[in-house]
């Protein structure tokens, strides 16, 4: 059977902290007195703050536009990247001999800049109804002078730096303007350069010679046509002359052919007869001679070289008949027909005055082609030249345009040289601070008591949480057994043991007091020695 846990009374809560007093007092008194101490040992931060505002421009918005704000807090914030960088706050640090103790200390450059740049606050200012376009400088720091001095140097690498981004800002956009100006120029030279060569070039392409050259080219299309019937007549002429050259060149090679065959065949000569007659018996002879003898047997080459002078004979009455066959063809050449000699002098005529007339052709046919592209081409010229014109005009107003922005910007950057330009400036030099603003050492003292407490009492509950599910007194026993109490006996001690008791209590109650005099310091030492409460110098 389970049973409840048995609430108690705020009086039995009072009585366990009565009972554990000591153990709740003493880690209070040691760590409330050690973080007080090193709290009080915190070296005092004084802030310095100076105020900075838009200064008006001297001259017209048509000229130098006013900063907007949204303009300003966009330079602002790449300003303080510059300003907040390390080689902006190491001389500083340096100069004004700031974090001193840290540097001694050996700490990190890095971290030490890092912490300055925490000391600097950059915001939009909200003390001052009268001002809506400044921004505060603040600068935290531990001594007084330096704190104003580190300030007031801050204030002026902001405005240092804000004039010569807006100096460099007119340069580039100068610089980029008249680059831009030349371009445009040099563009609007190029295309006034195209629409001169491009008249040049069609001069004769005008509509005003439309007429005269429609002339010329009826002309010409009627000289095309005669010449064109007169080269078919010669075409024709030259093909019933070479026609007829060929009937007779024909006829006459059939009549060389003809009598060159009446030349007698050296075969059907008794002389051939015989050689031939003279060759088979050679070769009859040489044929027995191989089977009784070798090649090289003195009757088998003097077989052989008979045999072998039949052959050139032979040879020889071939080639002189092939001879005189070839002598006979010549000699009949020679004797042309005086009609192939006509002939050929006609075609002859005939073929230069076709050239000629072709040649008359070419030219006529070139120069209606020449004129039919003229002709074509007027229209076309009007439309390039309306097309260059308004290329023309589109450069020419962007060049215009280009000009008078290259006078804004020129004004606009000379202005930003002579300081007449917006900018900003400091209205509230930075002050010389005369209290410290950091640490709340009250506040950090209340914190360490109330840290303190917080462990003396969890101490206690600690201890008396074994107490809280036992039966410890007769509501205890009632309400756990569920039965009446119908007698308590109390605790019965020896008088040794009753006298035992007080000195216990007190030996411990020294032993706390001796830890809480060991613990302060050494707390106080650990505190220190990490730098937690350094933290809230910032």
């Amino acid at each position: 059977m389970s049973v409840e846990f048995r609430p108690r009374k705020i009086s039995e809560y009072l009585r366990s902290a009565r009972r554990r007093k000591w153990l709740i007092l003493l880690p209070t008194i040691a760590i409330g007195l050690a973080i007080a101490y090193v709290v009080f040992r915190l070296p005092d931060v004084y802030e310095s703050s100076t105020l900075i505002v838009v200064k008006p421009s001297t001259l017209p918005n048509s000229v130098v536009p006013t900063i907007t704000e949204e303009t300003l807090t966009r330079e602002l914030t790449s300003i303080s990247q510059v300003v907040t960088s390390r080689s902006s706050l190491q001389p500083l640090m340096e100069k004004y001999d700031l974090f001193k103790e840290e540097r001694l200390r050996g700490e990190p450059t890095e971290l030490l800049i890092d912490q300055m740049r925490k000391q600097i606050k950059v915001e939009v200012n909200t003390s001052r109804n009268d001002i809506t376009n400044g921004f505060n400088i603040t600068y935290r720091g531990r001594d007084p002078k330096s704190t104003q001095a580190v300030a007031a140097e801050l204030a002026s690498k902001y405005i240092d730096e804000q004039t010569k981004g807006t100096i460099n800002a007119g340069t580039s956009a100068k610089q980029f303007i008249e680059e831009q100006v030349r371009q445009a120029k040099e563009e609007l030279d190029t295309i006034d350069n195209q629409r001169l060569s491009y008249l040049q070039q069609n001069m004769n392409n005008l509509p005003s010679q439309s007429q005269a050259l429609v002339g010329r080219l009826t002309a010409l299309h009627e000289a095309q046509k005669a010449l064109i019937a007169e080269l078919g007549r010669l075409r024709d002429l030259g093909a019933a002359y070479r026609s007829q050259l060929a009937d007779i060149t024909k006829s006459y090679d059939q009549e060389i052919a003809m009598a060159a065959e009446n030349t007698t065949d050296p075969k059907t000569t008794m002389a051939w007869a015989e050689l031939t007659r003279r060759r088979s018996e050679l070769e009859s002879e040489l044929q027995n001679l191989l089977t009784q003898y070798k090649e090289k047997h003195p009757d088998v080459v003097a077989k052989k070289s008979q045999l072998e002078s039949v052959k050139r004979d032979q040879d020889q009455m071939i080639a002189d008949w092939k001879n005189r066959i070839e002598e006979r063809k010549q000699k009949l050449t020679q004797l042309s027909d005086p009609r192939l000699l006509t002939l050929k002098t006609q075609i002859a005529m005939v073929d230069g005055d076709t050239d000629r007339q072709q040649k008359v052709l070419s030219e006529t046919n070139k120069q209606i082609a020449e004129l039919d592209s003229r002709i074509n081409a007027i229209p076309n010229a009007e439309v390039g030249l309306e097309a260059i014109d308004r290329d023309y005009q589109t450069k020419k107003s962007n060049y215009d345009t280009l000009l008078a922005q290259q006078q804004k910007i020129v004004v606009g950057a000379d202005a930003a040289k002579d300081q007449q330009g917006g900018g900003i400036q400091v209205v509230d030099p930075a002050n010389l601070p005369e209290r410290p603003v950091a640490p709340k050492r009250f506040m950090l003292s209340v914190a360490g008591f109330g840290m303190g407490l917080a462990l003396g009492l969890l101490l206690a509950v600690f201890l008396e949480l074994r107490r809280l599910f036992t039966i410890q007194t007769t509501d205890d026993a009632k309400h756990y057994t569920g039965l009446p109490v119908l007698a308590s006996i109390p605790e019965l001690m020896t008088p040794a043991e009753a006298r035992a008791i007080p000195r216990r209590h007190g030996f411990a109650l020294a032993a706390g007091i001796v830890a809480v005099l060991v613990t302060i310091p050494l707390l106080a030492f650990v505190l220190r020695l990490t730098h937690v409460f350094e933290k809230f110098l910032t």
